[in-house]
């Protein structure tokens, strides 16, 4: 058995815009695995016997999914990007609320490598990646956009340019210059 269409879930994303009640419930099983699977990087990137699961993170990114008042999905790319975001904000605010990560603390420097991949062995300080991706949005709201889709979201550089409306090019130069950005404000001491 085969796994479904992109225009399967692209229209099934189109009619919950459109206010279909069942959209989001007949969604859900076309997109779990794929979500889970970015839960389970998320989750990866934590430090051992967190208290969150990636079944959790998957469930309350999904809650408050439905929640929202109004979604306008443009697409696949554009659905998992939101979600991605949303992890991202879960996992930060679960951070924040339990005191469980600060920066300089004995977390090690988070790699933003072209892979996108994070050892499974390294912990990521969430909270300090969160505050420099907040300084570079202010900076450079796009490169900060790129960084979230492409580390956050697992999106490839094509995925982002379409869902940023740039080109390929444009994303794999704002993708360079932000990872230089960030490895300074995450690991100031290197910079010197």
């Amino acid at each position: 058995m085969t796994g479904p269409s992109q225009h399967d879930i692209t229209q099934l994303l189109r009619a919950w815009s459109e206010g279909r009640e069942r959209a989001p419930e007949q969604l859900m099983p076309l997109v779990y695995d794929e979500l889970h699977r970015l839960a389970s990087v998320y989750m990866a990137r934590e430090r051992p016997g967190h208290t969150l699961q990636a079944t959790a993170l998957v469930h309350e990114a999904y809650l408050r999914l439905i929640d929202a008042s109004e979604a306008n999905w443009q697409d696949r790319s554009h659905f998992f990007a939101m979600c991605a975001q949303l992890m991202r904000r879960i996992l930060v605010d679960w951070a924040r609320s339990h005191h469980s990560l600060k920066r300089g603390g004995d977390l090690r420097p988070v790699q933003l490598d072209e892979a996108l991949v994070v050892s499974p062995q390294s912990e990521v300080d969430l909270v300090g990646l969160d505050d420099a991706l907040k300084s570079l949005e202010a900076v450079d709201p796009r490169k900060s956009r790129v960084v979230e889709l492409r580390f956050f979201g697992g999106l490839s550089v094509e995925e982002t340019a379409a869902v940023l409306k740039v080109s390929v090019e444009t994303v794999m130069r704002d993708w360079r210059l932000a990872k230089s950005w960030l490895r300074r404000e995450l690991n100031p001491r290197e910079a010197l």
